[in-house]
């Protein structure tokens, strides 16, 4: 007996077309398409080539006209800055977008043109997005605070006609200037912006440079509002440069059509939301989830997008998110899993819970890392709500593999996304690039042709997205990461394809061990890597942060969590140690920087991480290291 997502995942791989072309009618049209997927040049497919449109129009226009302006867009709250709470309704975000639009439009951007928007995460960082797209240029946002030699290259890379800012962005109780880093990037890079407009807060002023600056307010108050310029459907949207860039570029391309459609499908067969409901993905616009689903999704199917300023813990409390979800009477949340072990440790009884009307509140997805069993199933236990893992990237722009609550609802199997979401034929492949049995872990592949929204090739570089993504696996994307499908088709991610480590020949995944780690009751996060070793190749070592009011010994804790490795996964693993430390680095998305531990603990050189959260940290893990053997201490 079948059900609505076995049919809807058996057509979306025998009728792409059927499939794609049905969802499409949920967008308005300027023209219909010639051909839903053109694969007259493998493996550059497009979707809906021939159609035009505008993704603006069909985020904020379309609303208006259907009379629905007076619903609430954007509501953004802002902990930081003394608990600023600023509703925009779809209405109002129309006015601000199209006179900002007029603002670039004035200075002589249009169709085609790269805008770069490096801003914190306010609400004129989504009007900036939107009037780019109403315009047909092509914007790029850069996280806020991203170091000027990052930002260089970024500039270069693009090119673009104008970059938007602000004065500063503020974390948590820090004050940011964005103004030196802006300027420190222009004078770096070889390509020069012909404009700058900068929103000026009240946190930090600055100089604006004569000719080239504008200030955001002035140049809002004197602007003529710009109507939306069709563009073909395959015409670029936005660019997004992977984080973590090293050496050439990656900007990933997102198309119009495609990620229109694939993204408005997305939000009630995935998340299961209505237009006019309350939906939260707690993220920032430099990252992919803050371009999918703060932005375009939400906006695309008619829903309230909470723009939210602050963090899980620490503005002020651990009770943060509760707040939010029960003032604003949120239906969904979206976040990371590290910002619930950042919660969970803070609060591991959920006390702060008792303070909060979560009565609106419907259901949590996690994503951006693996959901280990622990933080899943205490996310459950306080909240009373289906807590669904999913898994994607910045290059798919949208799930490959979800619980597709609209469709159906499967039992969770901890440690895994459920199943592919329809459109994505996921498959697993030894390293030959043969099918590996049910259960075996091996490479994540996905059948072409993508999906509508994934990246059809990289910013002006077709040849290194060839190399990067489709050239290991012919007729697969490969995705990188490693893991295995079971017996009843539940995905199981388990590591990077670099983090599935060899133990005497032994092929072993790091993060089926942080799972057993992540059990412990006084561990709140863990991360597990592996270092080189004479007898064995590799050898595993943990890195324990532990849960606050935590009364055990540190050695204790150790030598609890080495036996339950070996209880759970066996001698074979060969995990043997473990180090306390305060906290892990990570990337300002909630990504934990493995592989730069490791290069620390096997004396490697590195290159500091564009994305890393703090720095200091680095030192810390080297600190640790030492303290068991490892890193400059090592023999």
């Amino acid at each position: 007996m079948t059900n609505a997502y076995d049919d809807a995942y058996s057509r979306s791989l025998e009728d792409p077309e059927g499939f794609w072309g049905e969802a499409a009618q949920e967008i308005d049209w300027y023209k219909p398409w010639d051909k839903v997927l053109d694969d007259s040049n493998k493996p550059f497919y497009r979707w809906f080539v021939g159609a035009e449109c505008n993704t603006c129009y069909n985020a904020i226009d379309r609303h208006v006209n259907a009379g629905r302006g007076d619903q609430a867009a954007i509501i953004y709250d802002s902990p930081v800055t003394g608990g600023t709470v600023r509703t925009y309704t779809y209405a109002q975000l129309l006015d601000e977008v199209s006179r900002f639009a007029g603002v670039l439009k004035g200075r002589g951007i249009g169709k085609g043109d790269r805008v770069i928007v490096y801003m914190p995460m306010v609400p004129e960082a989504a009007i900036a997005m939107l009037a780019c797209a109403r315009l047909g240029a092509v914007h790029s946002v850069v996280f806020g605070g991203f170091a000027s030699n990052e930002l260089a290259v970024r500039i270069d890379d693009a090119k673009p006609k104008a970059i938007i800012s602000a004065t500063c962005g503020i974390e948590v109780n820090r004050v940011i200037e964005y103004m030196p880093l802006l300027n420190g990037a222009i004078d770096i890079a070889a390509h020069k912006p012909e404009t700058c407009v900068i929103l000026t807060r009240p946190e930090a002023e600055a100089s604006l440079t004569e000719g080239r600056d504008l200030d955001w307010a002035t140049a809002m108050a004197s602007a003529e509002p710009a109507e939306c310029v069709s563009v073909a459907a395959t015409d670029p949207l936005y660019i997004l440069y992977t984080s973590g860039t090293t050496g050439e570029p990656k900007g990933v391309v997102r198309d119009n059509g495609g990620h229109m459609v694939a993204l408005k499908w997305s939000m009630k067969n995935i998340y299961n939301v209505e237009p006019g409901d309350v939906y939260w993905a707690a993220s920032d616009v430099g990252w992919v989830v803050g371009h999918s689903y703060i932005v375009y999704a939400p906006l695309l199917h008619g829903c309230t997008s909470i723009f939210y300023e602050g963090k899980p813990v620490g503005t002020p409390d651990a009770g943060a998110f509760w707040r939010v979800i029960s003032e604003h009477k949120v239906k969904c949340l979206f976040t990371a899993p590290t910002a619930f072990r950042a919660i969970k440790r803070e609060d591991p009884e959920g006390k702060l819970l008792a303070d909060y009307d979560m009565s609106n509140y419907e259901m949590l997805f996690l994503a951006g890392e693996r959901l280990d069993p622990d933080t899943l199933h205490w996310a459950e236990d306080k909240l009373g709500v289906p807590v669904i893992d999913h898994w994607w990237q910045t290059e798919t722009g949208w799930p490959i593999a979800s619980n597709c609550l609209g469709l159906h609802a499967f039992d969770i199997k901890p440690g895994s996304p459920t199943k592919a979401v329809p459109g994505w034929d996921v498959q697993v492949l030894s390293d030959e690039g043969e099918p590996v049995p049910a259960g075996d872990i091996g490479a994540i592949v996905v059948k072409l042709p993508l999906p509508p929204s994934s990246l059809p090739t990289l910013w002006e570089k077709d040849n290194l997205f060839k190399e990067k993504y489709l050239e290991e696996f012919p007729g697969y994307y490969s995705t990188a990461d490693a893991g295995m499908i079971d017996e009843e088709g539940y995905l199981y991610i388990m590591a990077r394809t670099d983090d599935i480590i060899n133990v005497a020949g032994h092929r072993l995944s790091t993060g089926g061990m942080e799972e057993v780690l992540a059990e412990h009751p006084d561990v709140a996060e863990c991360a597990v890597i592996g270092v080189e070793d004479q007898l064995k190749g590799q050898l595993p070592v943990g890195f324990l942060v532990l849960n606050a009011g935590t009364t055990k010994d540190e050695p204790e804790i150790v030598a609890e969590t080495v036996q339950m490795v070996r209880d759970r996964i066996g001698a074979v693993a060969a995990y043997r140690t473990a180090v306390v430390v305060e906290r892990l680095p990570k990337t300002r998305s909630g990504k934990i920087l493995r592989g730069t531990m490791q290069k620390i603990a096997d004396q490697q050189d590195y290159k500091m991480p564009a994305t890393i959260d703090d720095p200091v940290i680095l030192d810390e893990i080297d600190d640790a290291l030492q303290t068991i053997g490892y890193s400059k201490a090592r023999s």
